[in-house]
């Protein structure tokens, strides 16, 4: 018997495998806040250390490249880069994952679970960024700036296609003929063309 709705959604983390909270530090993630603090001491620990050093050693390097760090935590984070270790599959369809939360966010796909609502449109959504995303539909932000011509995008891949009309790049090309476009929109009508 459940006295609150938040005890319930802790309990139910033990069945789902749920981590919500990640350490910023490292790749660590909790089903609790609790044992995310009670995991932040370790860190605390070594920062504290640091500063007995005055904060400018850093005797943590890595083996692959000239790079140093003053954090034990900040060289795991740095030798994915090297090790490319990408090791939690998925049970379902096989994919990897370095960390517990990543995984445990790409499971909303196979589940099809949507546990976030949009408070404008109650729209569902299967991860927060999604949800942000499309909460400038209601907002208008455009945060994406482009630098040559001010103009203002509410997603990078919008400010991507936008590019070209200042490059003259032509990164669009029909696999029929070979024609080359500035615009994807552009391509999708040509091959509608080769259809007909």
């Amino acid at each position: 018997n459940f006295s609150q709705d938040s005890t319930i959604n802790i309990h139910m983390r033990i069945h789902t495998g749920e981590k919500p909270y990640q350490c910023s530090q490292c790749e660590k993630a909790f089903s609790k806040t609790s044992s995310l603090k009670q995991h932040m001491k370790s860190h605390s620990e070594e920062t504290e250390m640091r500063g007995h050093t005055g904060g400018t050693e850093r005797p943590y390097k890595c083996s692959h490249c000239e790079k140093s760090f003053s954090l034990r935590s900040h060289l795991i984070r740095h030798m994915r880069i090297h090790t490319g270790r990408r090791s939690i599959p998925c049970g379902v369809c096989g994919k990897t994952f370095s960390q517990d939360s990543t995984l445990n966010s790409h499971m909303k796909i196979h589940t099809k679970e949507k546990p976030y609502q949009c408070s404008q449109c109650k729209k569902y959504f299967s991860r927060t960024s999604h949800l942000k995303q499309h909460m400038r539909i209601h907002t208008g932000e455009k945060p994406h700036q482009c630098s040559l011509c001010e103009k203002t995008f509410s997603r990078t891949s919008h400010l991507k296609q936008h590019m070209p009309t200042h490059t003259g790049e032509k990164p669009y090309q029909c696999s029929h003929c070979n024609k080359v476009f500035k615009h994807r929109t552009s391509l999708i009508s040509h091959v509608k063309s080769h259809a007909g």
